[in-house]
Order: structure tokens, then C-alpha cells, then sequence
């Protein structure tokens, strides 16, 4: 992109920024045109609920309600884990901000008695699947049981969907919040529902990923994949190769300061997303998109000589000299060290985009890769690119494009679904969405939504881990970017990854994402109001 070109986006960004408060307030006191007019048609076929992702059986009453008020209490049992006894004050700080009557406290019952919302693990072991939940509620109380602290977590989620969408705003003035009385029995679908941020071409400060986190929690999504490294920055402290930070962090697309990550920040996101039952799996790229390591150590590149910053969008020009040894003492170096701060199982090793390696240089270096990330006693993921490569059946490829991932499944092996032509959050909605790019496809909600991970891709159901949306950052330069191409989009893949084939229907999607639009705009969320969901205050 020219830096022209790259001036008038940025002008049309401010613009659409400077909108996205007075869209708020329009939201907020229900005097929106386009949310108005809708609003009748939604009446005549409002859904029985609003829950996203949907579950497989909700039965809740359009009368009844479990009222909440100041005397109603959240309660954990007596010697309840510490995890259990967090969700509890999570629901109840959740309850107190929309409210002037103070917080809710979190206690063991000696009886659960009236007005109590109750948090237990279940002790009918096999019975509840993982990260499942069953909520009853009746007009006196609410219990939440699930067969682990996850599930727990996601059920609280639903209770906060089920509430009014003013249970959002922390500067609501004190009025009634209630749920409806009725069940709620649900599991999800596939163990892996994820989103990819990209820091690499745009960096994020801390505070910037952990609001994304928190409203990846919203829609029960487990799984933050961490682009930490590009061409246009290496956004991640590694102790024992400094200049890593020093120079390879020092820019992004377009110029700017770029950023990185010190192992104790990095630490602080690992551990806030693990509390929302949230795994963080970091990606180094390699071979290809390394032109910030190659700018930081000459010794990566062939002719020893160190390469210029990139700051533009190109790719496939870069790759590490992989015919070094000291590219592999420098990978183990690297992978060691993220795996020393990395708690969850997984490593991203990207492969993608390599156009300077032969097929049989390529091949040879992901299997050398596979086996550091696997010393280091990690689980290794790559772009479904690797797949042409002899790996480990229990190795992990990302199908996005027409790439191998059949070789892999053919061997025993696992997938990772994230099409472009559906997941990629860095698509523009239509021709007139400013930000974003195409070469994929234009991706609408229902384009989003519309489709099914195995047979969209001639799989089994058991060769598909899950999904994973991506956001790249070519085009996203702050937070409210990456919201507006991320939502309601990630909220509908959320739902293709959490709830059954037979439970998924557009039309049922539709009328509960518009329901979402109060709560979106309520948590200062700015998404994009699609002409395909009618929208509406409450």
C-alpha cells in the first residue's frame, strides 16, 4: 500500500472512530433510524432467547422471572477449589456494576435458600461433558452446575446473556436485572474455538488484548492464537537474543514505534486469559515472514548481513537461511524460552507463504522445527502449509486456503478450520467497508456463519479439533479497528464451533445477534451494524 494511499485510510479511520460514539449514544437512548425501523419486524418474531452460542436445549418461560436485587447473594460451596470461588466473584462483581445496592457476596451456604445464585462442580463424574453446564432456573433461586470450573465459566456467561443488556454499563442507574425461569443444558461441539489476533503487523498494547479476551469470554471462545512474529515486527522479549525487542520490535506496517511484549507482560495476558478459561497459544513464524529476525541477527541470513525493517505488507520474500546451524541454535534458544512462559501445550511454528525455499529445503526445515518445539515439550501447530512435511500424527496443521491438510488427516492427524473465505476477520464485509482487505473474499455475517467445518472441507467429524477465526492487522492500527472487523463476525463463529450442526440455523442466528446490539454498544464494543441483522434496542 502507498504511503498515499495509507494517509487517505487513515483519514477515513478517523472519521469512522469519531462516528462510533455518537452511534453509541444513538444505541444507547434507542434512537437510531436503522435500529428503529427494524425493530417492528423483530418484534412479530423475537426468538425464545438470545443466547450465542445456541444451546442445544433451552427452555425458558416469557413471563417468570428469577428477580435480581440487593439482597440476592452468589454462593460457591463450602471448600469450593480457588477457580470456583473466582467465577463466583466474577458473577458477582458482573451483578454489582449495574447497580447502586453494592456487591453481591460470595459465600458457602450453610443452605441455599431464596434469592441465592448457586455455583457448584457436579458430582456425577462421566455425566456433564466438558466445558458443559446445566442452569435451572426457578423463581426463588438459580443453580449453575458443571463437571468442571470451565463450564462453570461458560454458565455464567449464559446467565449474563440471559440478563438485561444494562448489566453491561457500569454507569447504569439502579434498576431491576432479572433471568428468566427455565433450563438451560449445554456442551460444546468441538474442543478448539479460537481467534488469532495478529501484534505482529500492528501492535497491541496489554490493555488492547485483554479487552479482546474478555469479549472472546462473552461468546465462550477457549483459545487466544498469539501472532507474535512477522516481517514488519518480533513483538515478544527473548532474554538471550535482545535485539529481538531492540530492533526487530522497533516498527510496523506503515512506520510507527511498533512495541513488544516483556516475558512478565507477556505472563500477566497468559495468566488473565487463563482465569477466563482462555489458552494462549504464542506463533513464531518460520521459515518465512522472518525479515524482522533477519534485520535483528545477521547471522539468520545467508550472506550474513543483516536486512533492512520492513514496514510494508508484502510477503513471501523472507525466509531464514535453513541450511544454517545457527538458525537452529537460534530457534532452540527462542522456543525455549516461550515455552518457559507458555503453560498451555501448544507452539505456533506459522510455515506459511515460504516462496524462496525448495520443497525439499522447506520439508526439512519443519521437521527440524517440529522436533525442537517437541523437546521442549510442546505441541506443535503450523499453517496447514507443513502438512507436505513428515510429521507427528499428534502435530496440529491450520487449514486457511487450498493447502495439505488431507495429507495430514490421511496420517492420523488433526485440523484446525479456518478457511479465509469464512474466518478471516480481515476481509471487508462489502465493497464499502473501509477498512480490511479482499484477496480472500468479501465476508459478510451470514457468509461468517453459513457454512460447516467438516463437510465444507470433505472431513470426518473426529479429524476436526475445531475452528479459529483470524484477524490480521495490515489494515488494523488500533483497538476499534480490530472490534469493527471482528464483530459480530467472531460472535457467529463462535457459534459454528460451540453448537451442533442441527441446532445452527441462520435465521434463529440472526433475530439473537440483534438482541446483541444493546450489549455490544453498552461494553463500548464498536461493531459493525450489518444490513443483513435487524438490529434493535430493547
Amino acid at each position: 500500500m502507498t504511503a498515499a494511499s495509507w494517509s487517505t485510510e487513515r483519514a477515513r479511520r478517523s472519521l469512522l472512530r469519531g462516528a462510533r460514539s455518537t452511534l453509541f449514544m444513538m444505541i444507547l437512548a434507542g434512537c437510531s433510524a436503522a435500529t428503529t425501523r427494524h425493530t417492528p419486524a423483530l418484534a412479530a418474531s423475537r426468538p425464545a432467547h438470545a443466547i450465542i452460542p445456541a444451546p442445544p436445549i433451552a427452555e425458558l418461560s416469557a413471563t417468570e422471572r428469577f428477580v435480581v436485587d440487593s439482597v440476592t447473594v452468589v454462593y460457591v460451596d463450602a471448600g469450593a477449589s480457588s477457580d470456583v470461588e473466582w467465577i463466583g466473584g466474577y458473577l458477582s462483581r458482573l451483578l454489582a456494576g449495574a447497580s447502586a445496592s453494592g456487591p453481591r457476596h460470595v459465600a458457602p451456604p450453610d443452605s441455599v435458600g431464596a434469592g441465592t445464585i448457586h455455583l457448584k462442580l457436579s458430582s456425577r463424574a462421566g455425566q456433564l461433558p466438558a466445558e458443559g453446564y446445566e442452569l435451572q432456573v426457578a423463581r426463588d433461586r438459580v443453580t449453575l452446575t458443571a463437571g468442571d470450573a470451565a463450564g462453570l465459566f461458560h454458565g455464567v456467561q449464559t446467565i449474563r446473556q440471559l440478563l438485561p443488556w444494562a448489566v453491561e454499563h457500569p454507569a447504569a442507574m439502579p434498576r431491576s436485572l432479572w433471568i428468566p425461569v427455565g433450563r438451560v443444558s449445554d456442551a460444546p461441539r468441538f474442543a478448539w474455538r479460537g481467534a488469532m489476533l495478529d501484534v505482529a503487523r500492528h501492535f497491541l498494547p496489554v490493555g488492547d488484548v485483554k479487552r479482546f479476551i474478555d469479549l472472546m469470554a462473552l461468546y465462550k471462545l477457549n483459545r487466544l492464537h498469539l501472532h507474535l512474529t512477522d516481517d514488519q515486527g518480533w513483538r515478544l522479549e527473548i532474554a538471550a537474543r535482545p535485539n529481538l525487542a531492540l530492533r526487530g520490535a522497533s516498527t510496523q506496517v506503515g512506520g510507527g514505534p511498533g512495541g513488544f511484549y516483556s516475558q512478565a507482560v507477556y505472563s500477566d495476558i497468559v495468566r488473565y486469559a487463563a482465569q477466563r478459561y482462555i489458552t494462549i497459544v504464542p506463533e513464531i513464524e518460520m521459515p518465512g515472514h522472518t525479515n524482522a529476525a533477519l534485520a535483528s541477527y545477521p547471522e539468520l541470513n545467508c550472506n550474513g548481513v543483516a536486512r533492512e525493517l520492513a514496514t510494508g505488507t508484502e510477503v513471501g520474500y523472507s525466509s531464514l537461511c535453513v541450511e544454517r546451524e545457527e538458525v537452529y541454535q537460534f530457534l532452540d534458544v527462542v522456543v525455549g524460552e516461550l515455552a518457559a512462559v507458555t503453560p498451555g501445550p501448544y507452539i505456533h511454528i506459522g510455515g506459511d507463504e515460504v516462496q524462496t525455499l525448495t520443497a525439499t529445503q522447506y520439508r526439512r526445515f519443519v521437521e527440524r522445527a517440529e522436533g525442537i518445539v517437541r523437546a521442549h515439550g510442546k505441541v506443535p501447530i503450523g499453517w496447514a502449509d507443513i502438512a507436505t512435511a513428515k510429521l507427528n500424527p499428534a502435530t496440529i496443521v491450520q487449514h486457511w486456503a487450498r493447502d495439505s491438510m488431507q495429507l495430514h488427516v490421511a496420517r492420523g492427524g488433526k485440523v484446525i478450520q479456518s478457511p479465509a473465505t469464512k474466518t478471516y476477520l480481515d476481509m471487508k464485509y462489502d465493497s464499502a467497508t473501509v477498512l480490511g482487505l479482499q484477496w480472500a473474499a468479501r465476508i459478510e455475517v451470514r457468509d461468517a456463519y453459513d457454512w460447516d467445518p467438516p463437510s465444507s472441507s470433505g472431513l470426518t467429524e473426529a479429524s476436526v479439533l475445531g475452528v479459529e477465526a483470524a484477524l490480521w492487522t495490515e489494515t488494523v492500527e488500533h483497538l476499534t479497528d480490530a472490534e469493527f472487523l471482528a464483530f459480530p463476525r467472531l460472535a457467529a463463529i463462535a457459534e459454528v464451533g460451540w453448537s451442533a450442526a442441527v441446532v445452527r440455523q441462520w435465521e434463529s442466528f440472526r433475530l439473537r445477534l440483534a438482541a446483541h446490539g444493546p450489549r455490544l454498544a453498552a461494553l463500548g464494543v464498536n461493531f459493525y451494524r450489518s444490513p443483513q441483522i435487524p438490529w434493535s434496542v430493547r
